[in-house]
């Protein structure tokens, strides 16, 4: 015969365990399990309109995927890319640009300057992410940094108003003897013709002369170097834009060839073999742009999302390139570098 206090006890037990049961289960269910279950359903469709070529910066575009992928988004599953690439032709823009906003994506994230002027004029309802701009406000991109109204936000590299500084580097470079410099640039890219601005200011400070050697397309590149050597030029300033950042390493050999100390708007073209450069660090500035393409994508508006703009600028220097030249690079900037190749 069955014993009723055991029966009691039993049932109290089995309540017991069932109520517990139901508190770890309500527990978990109330626990938010990843970005991306809090994230709206559905798969974000995100334009990438680029100004060079995939192969140019190829890191740039892997910290804009890593800086979504840390926010909890997972390629294939919850963002899809569509790319399109004008591989230095600035005129390219426009169609690639109206190719995006035909695919009717929810979003563009247009890096540079001549691709996120493109894209503005494409669409004033498509939210759209720039990353390394030098003057967004100047360039007409964003009425204000701190409100940038309409469409359009992002982050800035500053590269305008660092231009004085890559001349001053020259000179310590060359011991001070680089005083007929050039620059090399593209007058079709805004912000190209912005930094040739700054920097001509500043070579009338540091009492050097500035020749202004303006190319438009890859085919101009060997004729500029020739006519650098004609005109007894004797250090250059390569402006990073959508033609220039589209061929680093073919301007890294040309300067090379040519024995002209050149500094460059942007690290990558040291690494392809350049001499030196001085700027924002372009790779952090996408890894940053994910944040505005999430806050976007989470229904911020563009409009209320100020500009970011550089803080911290690096001093990239190419001591085997500097050997090949023949130049000794002071002690003094290789202790200032952030980053040196051997």
């Amino acid at each position: 015969m069955p014993n009723p206090i055991l029966a009691v006890v039993d049932r109290w037990l089995r309540l017991r365990v069932e109520r517990i049961v139901a508190i770890v289960v309500l527990a978990l269910l109330s626990v938010p399990q990843t970005a991306e279950a809090q994230r709206p359903a559905g798969v974000a469709r995100i334009g990438v309109l680029e100004s060079s070529s995939p192969t140019s910066f190829p890191d740039r575009l892997d910290a804009l995927r890593r800086g979504l992928a840390v926010l909890g988004y997972v390629e294939g599953r919850t963002v899809v890319f569509e790319y399109r690439w004008a591989n230095g032709k600035v005129a390219d823009l426009a169609k690639l640009a109206d190719e995006l906003v035909g695919l009717k994506v929810d979003l563009l994230v247009a890096g540079t300057t001549a691709a996120a002027q493109a894209a503005k004029a494409a669409t004033h309802t498509i939210p759209i992410v720039f990353a390394v701009p030098a003057d967004p406000v100047g360039s007409g991109l964003v009425a204000s940094l701190s409100r940038p109204g309409g469409n359009v936000t992002g982050l800035s590299t500053a590269n305008v108003e660092v231009a004085p500084k890559r001349l001053e580097l020259l000179k310590l470079a060359t011991a001070g003897k680089a005083s007929r410099t050039a620059v090399l640039f593209n007058p079709a890219d805004i912000s190209n013709v912005l930094g040739v601005s700054s920097a001509q200011q500043a070579a009338r400070r540091l009492g050097m002369s500035l020749r202004q050697i303006p190319v438009g397309s890859v085919e101009d590149f060997e004729p500029a170097f020739a006519a650098l050597a004609a005109e007894g030029v004797d250090s250059l300033l390569v402006a990073a834009g959508a033609l220039t950042d589209s061929h680093p390493r073919m301007l890294a050999e040309l300067a090379a060839r040519s024995r002209i100390p050149a500094v460059y708007g942007a690290r990558g073209f040291v690494d392809a073999g350049g001499l030196m450069s001085y700027s924002a660090n372009f790779a952090d500035n996408y890894r940053r742009a994910a944040t505005y393409v999430d806050k976007i994508l989470r229904g911020a508006k563009p409009a209320d999302l100020p500009v970011e703009q550089a803080s911290t600028f690096e001093l990239v220097v190419n001591l085997k390139a500097a050997q090949a030249l023949g130049l000794r690079m002071p002690t003094s900037v290789v202790q200032r570098a952030d980053v040196v190749i051997e």
